[in-house]
């Protein structure tokens, strides 16, 4: 059998949910995959880089090269389809190409554009529904990573339940508790940071609630003089509105984008906790990260939140709520059999997660259809 995947998020240099998902899934199919009797092409836009380009040799990588800015899925890669038809087509993002193969599976994130159309531009809004329509109509079989966003289809597109798959997606395992205060010490000189903090990690934009994070941290620090707070990620929609408190309070430190997992991995398990108050998910990876890190979680209480973080492995808070979100940071900082409790539950909780479980799920699917 012939399999295609397009690896183009898999190989951006800037990665976050979509992207890390594409590059661990297709890291994992790798290594359960070795002389299946199967082949793999990696389809992709420009070749492929790191760990990525190292494949097994019934893997094979096809780099189309596209001149343009925009389309390569929707034109360059229905070409190579067109032309070299695959016995399955994998897409593990939200756009399939024009032209389709024999079998068609893609994943679908979530449909946060429909929900919160405000935080998209008009055009995108109108591009992701086309998209998402048409997946949903054409696919043999959709890839959710979360029960909510299965039941989001079936609600708002109405695709039928058998159709679509859950699969949850898993965490590095280089996101450990470190032991190494050193190690730790030499991170937080490097960034110019101070403990004790509290960490964000993701998308600096207003859907994932970094402007109710900033509120209730001005809140807290009114009580905890000595505390800061560090944001970890791109720049997203709605920065600009909150940029100004970012830059002028002095206890707030922005670090950007950070590649490095190691360093990512230090950064949690340097921090009095890890607050995530996302108002939309389709899963929510950090939340994995951190617990893994023995970082006690203060997340916002939706449906994907509460599917991975049972046995109160973590504290939800409602969302939009800046006043509670800080009484809850405030439990944390002070309660330390609670630190405790959730450090001990997170660690348990997050064993039922990983990435070789999530790709033996998918290539049973791959094989199935």
């Amino acid at each position: 059998m012939l399999i295609g995947i397009d690896a183009s998020r898999a190989n951006y240099q800037i990665k976050t949910g979509v992207e890390w998902y594409a590059y661990y899934l297709i890291q994992e199919l790798k290594k359960i995959t070795v002389n299946d009797g199967n082949r793999y092409f990696l389809y992709t836009d420009k070749k492929l880089i790191g760990d990525l380009a190292t494949l097994p040799e019934n893997w094979q990588e096809k780099v189309l090269a596209w001149p343009f800015k925009y389309f390569w899925t929707l034109k360059r890669l229905s070409l190579e389809i067109f032309k070299n038809p695959p016995d399955v087509l994998f897409v593990p993002s939200h756009v399939f190409p024009l032209i389709l193969a024999k079998k068609n599976i893609i994943t679908l994130h979530d449909l946060c554009f429909e929900r919160f159309p405000q935080v998209y531009s008009f055009l995108s809004r109108i591009y992701l529904r086309l998209m998402y329509k048409r997946a949903a109509k054409l696919a043999d079989k959709i890839i959710v990573p979360s029960e909510f966003t299965k039941k989001e289809l079936i609600d708002l597109y109405q695709v039928k339940s058998e159709k679509i798959v859950v699969i949850y997606m898993g965490y590095n395992k280089i996101f450990r508790p470190i032991k190494d205060k050193e190690k730790i010490g030499k991170i937080l000189k490097k960034y110019g940071l101070k403990k004790p903090y509290l960490l964000f990690f993701g998308r600096l934009e207003k859907k994932k609630g970094v402007d109710i994070l900033l509120k209730a941290f001005q809140i807290l620090a009114n009580e905890f003089s000595d505390i800061h707070l560090v944001l970890v990620g791109p720049q997203g929609y709605g920065y600009k509105n909150f940029k100004f408190q970012i830059l002028h309070f002095k206890n707030i430190k922005e670090l950007g984008y950070i590649k490095n997992e190691e360093e990512r991995a230090l950064l949690y398990n340097g921090a009095e906790a890890f607050v995530f108050p996302s108002l939309y998910e389709g899963f929510g990876m950090p939340i994995l990260e951190a617990m893994a890190c023995a970082c006690p979680v203060i997340a916002s209480d939706i449906e994907p939140i509460r599917e991975i973080t049972k046995i109160n492995s973590a504290i939800l808070v409602p969302p939009n709520n800046p006043e509670i979100l800080a009484e809850k940071i405030k439990e944390v900082l002070k309660n330390q059999e609670l630190r405790n409790n959730l450090i001990e539950n997170g660690l348990e909780q997050v064993k039922n997660f990983s990435w070789e479980k999530c790709a033996k799920e998918t290539l049973k699917i791959l094989l199935s259809i």
